[in-house]
């Protein structure tokens, strides 16, 4: 003879419960990547505005082309993830630099 359980509505209690879980878990991952990718942003601005300056004060101008940064200074970026603008504005005035990230299409 099959037991019946005191709490019919057990099983679907227990699957509504990892369900919860299991979205909250997402949830927090997807804010955790979110974050990440801020950092990346973040410390590419500054490796880009470092690069600049430390170019300006061994060279006395500012960099004449993105390029030149990235060949000369070794910079570096996820060129999937970010796009990267540089508008020149002249050879002391600092360069205007935009970083945007690339949408998934």
């Amino acid at each position: 003879m099959r037991r019946r359980s005191k709490w019919p509505g057990k099983t679907a209690f227990t699957l509504i419960g990892f369900a919860l879980i299991l979205v909250i878990f997402l949830f927090a991952v997807n804010n955790a990547s979110k974050g990440n990718i801020d950092r990346q942003q973040e410390s590419l601005e500054k490796a880009i505005q470092r690069d600049v300056v430390y170019c300006y004060a061994t060279t006395g101008r500012y960099p004449k082309t993105f390029d030149y940064i990235e060949r000369v200074y070794g910079l570096t970026y996820d060129k999937d993830l970010f796009s990267v603008e540089y508008e020149v504005q002249g050879s002391k005035i600092p360069p205007v630099v935009k970083i945007t990230r690339v949408e998934d299409e």
